[in-house]
């Protein structure tokens, strides 16, 4: 059974309410329940913890019809499907036949400061860094001290308090990539009517970096941690990730690959493996035997039910001629995502009869016209079954069980043999080809796939073809300068069926301008 739903998911005080501006980012609780009962025992603060890591898989504390946040209708107010939304939509992986208020911006790259999905992403991210930031002041040394909890109880709480420390960090992390310069607080700050000043983008890198450096030695070695919770390898993961866009988040000539190249390859070394099949890393007994996924956000068809997350992937990508039963999910099929021709022509032969990892269905590659779903393919990737085929029971037979990889050793690789090309030291060309046709191999089930001989463009095409919907695509495509540029298009880029350049301005999401409006310390991005 997964960690989220072993334990109580506790409300009670690390959230006061809804959240819609920055200046009510921290919040003195509204209910009866204070902090000195909320966290009065060891066992309470699992509890909370549990909240900590379930605001990343839920949109509310209290049903399908609930929200955390205001002004988003709930089944679209959870943080993977804003954030899947605003790093696939964005890109050459995906496109949305729907209409509702955001959607069509995205594909477009035509979207302003009013975008309601950019920002509720946005409070989505500073609700959890909020919610991290109670559970880390409540956690202090000060606090187990002054509550009577010592010892081994102490340690297991400084844990943590640290895992509190990397969500925070990741959040941090996204805000940093969508955003740039978002507002900054942390449990240091006052609670209440607290206007927090704006970041800069330089400096919460470096805020980031040093979180996770400062939260590395309490965790949990690698491997040695609950099934969804955090560890040392995923923390140098989220670094690894972070030099490797260090250009993109400092600026030219200011690249960090020789760190790239450390903390993947700790990663590496830290005793994760692939999975054996591709396919099986996104099935609905996912969390069985997974030696591959660092840490994922977890999900449960029967005790919570949410219509964002892996039910939102699976559900937007198949429609009712696909037979949503063979997807486990017999009553769902909303028809609403499928991808460019540039995706499955990244295969080659995209039939999946060579490298497995190509997952498609349909018969008309070419997007004539963007609100006909059956024009372009769509993508068969995540099934919530198991892998003997058996459907995993759900509440009404449409929701999801399938975890979600935030972090895996696959994405490790990759960064090696990237950071290796771009010229960091410390990794060597040879190491970086054979950790490229590791997954090449697992693809193929042979050989027959590898190289000799890799480009950074090739990197590229291979992370494309790793992690296609795993929510990658905008920040990968940003870092190669791809995303805004007339020099690689895809079906609808900019609002033409041709596609074409759009302004840089476009690798940046902007500040929502109701926070503009309630924070007078934020300046909005160029």
């Amino acid at each position: 059974m997964k960690f989220l739903y072993k334990t109580l998911l506790c409300s009670a005080l690390v959230a006061g309410g809804a959240v819609s501006c920055t200046k009510d980012l921290d919040l003195s609780p509204t209910n009866s329940i204070t902090a000195d009962i909320a966290y009065k025992t060891p066992a309470d603060y699992k509890q909370v913890l549990a909240k900590v890591y379930g605001s990343f898989a839920l949109a509310g504390n209290n049903g399908i019809n609930t929200s955390d946040l205001a002004g988003i209708d709930p089944g679209q107010a959870d943080f993977l499907r804003l954030f899947w939304n605003a790093q696939e939509l964005t890109t050459d992986e995906a496109a949305c036949v729907w209409n509702d208020p955001g959607i069509p911006d995205f594909h477009n790259l035509n979207w302003t400061a009013g975008n309601v999905l950019l920002s509720a992403l946005y409070n989505r991210s500073l609700f959890h860094v909020t919610v991290c930031n109670e559970f880390i002041r409540e956690s202090s040394d000060e606090k187990l001290a002054g509550r009577g909890i010592s010892g081994q109880d102490a340690e297991e709480i400084r844990r943590y308090r640290a895992e509190a420390q990397f969500l925070r960090a990741f959040q941090y992390w996204v805000l940093m990539d969508l955003f740039g310069n978002p507002p900054f607080v942390t449990e240091k700050d006052p609670i209440g009517k607290y206007i927090p000043p704006q970041i800069k983008r330089a400096d919460l890198f470096a805020y980031v970096e040093s979180e996770l450096k400062a939260a590395e030695a309490t965790l949990a070695e690698p491997r040695k941690n609950e099934y969804g919770r955090v560890d040392k390898a995923a923390s140098w993961a989220l670094l690894a990730r972070l030099y490797l866009n260090a250009e993109v988040y400092l600026g030219k000539g200011q690249g960090r690959y020789n760190d790239a190249i450390t903390y993947s390859e700790k990663v590496i070394k830290s005793g994760y493996s692939l999975m054996p099949e591709y396919k099986h890393l996104f099935l609905g007994d996912n969390d069985v035997d997974n030696p591959e996924v660092l840490l994922s956000i977890n999900y449960d068809g029967i005790k919570t039910q949410n219509n964002g997350g892996t039910t939102f992937i699976i559900n937007a990508g198949i429609n009712a001629a696909m037979n949503p039963s063979s997807f486990g999910i017999p009553n769902g099929g909303w028809g609403g995502n499928r991808a460019t021709k540039n995706l499955p022509l990244r295969f080659g032969d995209y039939s999946g009869k060579t490298d497995k990892r190509a997952m498609f269905f349909g018969q008309k590659i070419e997007m004539e016209d963007p609100s006909v779903f059956t024009d372009g393919l769509a993508i068969t990737k995540f099934r919530n079954v198991t892998r003997s085929g058996a459907i995993v029971p759900s509440s009404g037979n449409s929701f999801s069980s399938v975890d979600f990889p935030l972090f895996r050793l696959a994405e490790m690789y990759l960064t090696y043999a990237e950071a290796v090309k771009r010229g960091g030291t410390g990794g060597n060309e040879a190491t970086a080809i054979a950790y490229f046709n590791k997954l090449r191999e697992r693809a193929y089930g042979n050989a027959s796939g590898n190289v000799t001989a890799i480009t950074l463009n090739d990197v590229l095409d291979e992370r494309g073809r790793e992690f296609y919907w795993e929510a990658h695509r905008r920040t990968d495509l940003v870092r190669y300068g791809l995303l805004t540029s007339g020099s690689y298009l895809w079906p609808w880029k900019g609002g033409v069926k041709d596609g074409r350049g759009v302004s840089e301005s476009f690798n940046l999401f902007p500040i929502p301008a109701t926070d503009l409006i309630a924070n007078p310390n934020l300046q909005q991005n160029p």
